[in-house]
């Protein structure tokens, strides 16, 4: 019975060996089906479009346009500097603030101005007092250059002859006679030579007193400068100075002089950019455009070239041309310096039929052409011809070919 037992033990086991290779065989052949049916299925082609992959045909705008890209700047720019030197004592306005032609802007130190005036006045006045001086010494010494008694002196001398030659009076009276009548001549000669000199003197007199009055007017005119005022209307774009600055003067340094501040009239501002030349010869002046800042993305402002150089810069082979666009800033919202894209308008189309430019395909000789989806198609597509107007690079007018409403694949 034992050995009995011992068989059917080995047996047993066996069995259960067989059956879980088999259970294992199993397992990885289902396996093996499932990967091969999986990996068909993702590998069989598929013809349904995704929905990001599809653009609809839409009604709107479009323009085509040539972009210059620049900076917006005030229609007028003035660097206020002053015509005096000296040490900023007020500042009455501060960047950003409206101003008006003849508001006072800052006041320099006036109290060495104010001496230097009083001293010019007080060397006037003794170079008229000289001048008065002259004048009057010169009238005396003319009148007695003209010798009022040297006629009588003569007429004396005459008689003097008359009576002596008749024996009525002695030689000596007659020799006196002619002797004062010498005298009188030789003071008229003097008197010649004296007015001569006051002559001089008073012309000399009169250079000091122009001297001395120019010098006045260039102090009261200095001290008039030291007051700064505006020259125009405007809004101050910059203050560049500070109370206790030095300031230099722009009639001794020129362009070196100290900058005060920048004015600027924004009620109408300018964008000045660069064109291609490939595009130059479709600008004109006049022309609308579209202005676009980056602190107003969602608003466009409407301007017109004002301006189109004539003579283009080349810079790394490209050869471009100044345009600028000027836009009409009542309020100010359009600020000096701001980046700016001004589009101008080449073409422009209204409520036209628009699709993507990236659902467009051009064959070998430019015909134009799109896809819709078409299950009924082998690949899901149909190929549908379209004839288009204008692009802007986005978006492309369909002339004819397609409905609004239907869908066409983004390529």
């Amino acid at each position: 019975m034992g050995a009995s037992v011992s068989t059917n033990g080995g047996n047993g086991k066996n069995g259960r060996k067989k059956r879980k290779r088999w259970i294992v065989l199993g397992s990885v052949t289902l396996a093996l089906v499932a990967v091969i049916v999986i990996a068909t299925a993702a590998l069989r082609p598929t013809h349904t479009i995704e929905p990001d992959k599809l653009a609809a045909v839409e009604h709107g705008d479009i323009a085509r346009s040539v972009v210059a890209t620049g900076k917006i700047e005030p229609l007028t720019k003035v660097e206020v500097k002053s015509k005096a030197s000296g040490i900023v004592e007020k500042i009455y306005l501060d960047a950003g603030d409206k101003v008006k032609t003849g508001q006072v802007l800052a006041d320099l130190d006036k109290e060495q101005l104010q001496a230097s005036v009083a001293e010019s006045r007080a060397n006037l006045e003794a170079a008229q007092a000289a001048q008065q001086a002259a004048e009057a010494s010169y009238q005396k010494n003319l009148v007695d250059a003209e010798g009022p008694d040297v006629p009588f002196l003569k007429n004396d001398v005459d008689r003097g002859h008359d009576l002596y030659k008749q024996g009525l009076i002695a030689l000596n009276v007659m020799q006196d006679a002619e002797k004062n009548y010498q005298l009188g001549l030789n003071r008229q000669s003097s008197a010649v030579r004296a007015a001569q000199m006051s002559n001089a003197q008073v012309s000399q007199s009169k250079a000091q007193v122009a001297q001395a009055k120019a010098a006045l007017d260039n102090a009261e005119e200095n001290l008039r400068y030291s007051t700064i005022t505006s020259p125009m209307n405007g809004v101050v774009l910059s203050k560049d100075v500070e109370v206790g600055d030095a300031v230099s003067s722009i009639l001794v340094l020129g362009s070196q002089a100290t900058l005060v501040m920048t004015l600027g009239d924004t009620s109408e501002v300018y964008v000045r950019g660069k064109v291609d030349e490939a595009d130059i010869g479709k600008v004109y002046l006049g022309q609308e455009a579209r202005i676009v800042v980056e602190s107003f993305k969602d608003k466009k402002f409407e301007g017109r070239v004002t301006k189109i150089v004539p003579l283009g810069q080349e810079k790394d082979n490209v050869t471009t041309f100044e345009v600028r666009v000027s836009i009409q800033n009542p309020g100010g919202e359009l600020r000096a310096n701001m980046s700016a894209n001004a589009e101008i308008i080449l073409e422009e189309k209204k409520s036209v039929l628009l699709i993507p430019e990236g659902a467009v395909i051009f064959d070998k000789d430019k015909n134009a052409s799109v896809e819709i989806a078409d299950p009924s198609e082998t690949n899901g597509r149909k190929k549908l011809a379209v004839k288009l107007g204008i692009t802007n690079g986005v978006k492309a007018e369909v002339l004819s070919g397609l409905n609004e409403g239907q869908k066409v694949i983004l390529q």
